[in-house]
């Protein structure tokens, strides 16, 4: 047998599929074959071949499958800068799903010039599909993404472009549903910490803030700016108390709520009595019994489900209609309000 063993200082040959050709006497096509779902080969030749391949430690090249226009199952994942909990634990479960699904996510973090680089480089690979997962993604990187030929989907925001598919939960639904409870609850005096002015959902979900309030005859008192992070929350928060007082403060997120509602306490105000305080994606933090944050759950297994069936129903049907999936947004109850 032919011993791939390197010489000292040098890198381990992979094992190729001439070598388990030449150790199982067979010829290079046979073991293609043998590693090929479907194809036909004599079942005594298929398990010399397996049992060579074993014995070397040899795997097919799925970049090479790839390359000859079988799927390769290689999904490239844009993810953005990831600023709070819920990103990251989206990133987490979204690879666990694929993997799941027999696909193997290369994930890309990073601002628009990181993405922008990253297509350059990361589209030399055979991919199966790409996933914008940056809701402050620019258009202009999803069109160029378009003119390649990969399959697309948009995963927090909706994307209106050909040969796009979108996934997103009903962000202003949502935040109307939990600005209409405080208002229910009695609140009238209500601030409001938005997102990002560049993340699609900050849009969506100030929308449903307002639609709330002018059905209840309400203004804003006041607004502020934040990050989607913790201290982005809490210094929003203090810039608020600065311009007066309210009885609601209704935050773009689980992660600045938290970080509001810490420097409430901080101040010395009572959350609820004083103060009702909300979010938005329901994060495992928001349960913790320090918090109790009153909030929207922002559906992660429901949107994991929907891309791998995206995935499946684009492999058997590449030419389909682009589909837009809306995910529906769940008030969650706890004491913060």
């Amino acid at each position: 047998m032919t011993s791939n063993k390197p010489a000292s200082g040098q890198r381990p040959r992979r094992v190729t599929a001439a070598d388990v050709a030449k150790v199982a006497g067979v010829s290079r096509s046979a073991v293609s074959r043998a590693f090929t779902q479907g194809a036909y080969i004599d079942a005594e030749k298929r398990a010399l071949i397996l049992k060579a391949a074993d014995d070397l430690g040899y795997q097919p090249n799925a970049l090479a499958a790839g390359l000859k226009g079988g799927p390769s199952n290689l999904v490239a994942i844009f993810l953005g800068d990831m600023p709070n909990a819920y990103d990251k634990d989206v990133a987490t479960r979204l690879a666990l799903g694929l993997n799941a699904a027999g696909k193997w996510p290369i994930m890309v973090g990073g601002s628009d010039d990181v993405a922008r680089h990253a297509i350059e480089n990361v589209l030399r690979y055979p991919l199966d599909a790409m996933i914008l997962r940056s809701g402050s993604l620019a258009e202009d990187i999803a069109r160029s993404c378009t003119k390649l030929g990969v399959p697309l989907i948009s995963s927090g925001r909706i994307i209106d472009l050909p040969g796009i598919d979108s996934i997103c939960v009903r962000n202003t639904d949502g935040m109307r549903t939990v600005t209409e409870l405080l208002h229910a609850g009695g609140r009238q005096r209500f601030g409001f910490i938005a997102g990002p002015a560049e993340f699609w959902s900050s849009a969506q979900r100030r929308a449903g803030v307002i639609a709330a309030l002018d059905g209840a005859g309400l203004a804003l008192l006041a607004e502020e700016a934040g990050d989607f992070s913790v201290p982005g929350g809490y210094e929003a928060a203090r810039r608020l108390l600065e311009r007066g007082p309210f009885d609601a403060l209704v935050c773009a997120n689980d992660a600045m709520a938290i970080g509001a509602m810490s420097y409430l306490r901080e101040i010395g105000v009572s959350i609820p009595d004083d103060v009702a305080v909300t979010g938005f994606d329901n994060i495992d933090m928001a349960a913790w019994p320090i918090y109790q944050l009153t909030t929207i759950h922002n559906p992660i297994d429901e949107m994991v489900d929907s891309v791998t069936g995206i995935l499946d129903r684009r492999a058997r049907d590449p030419g389909k209609p682009d589909e837009t999936i809306w995910l529906d947004a769940a008030l969650v109850k706890r004491s913060s309000h």
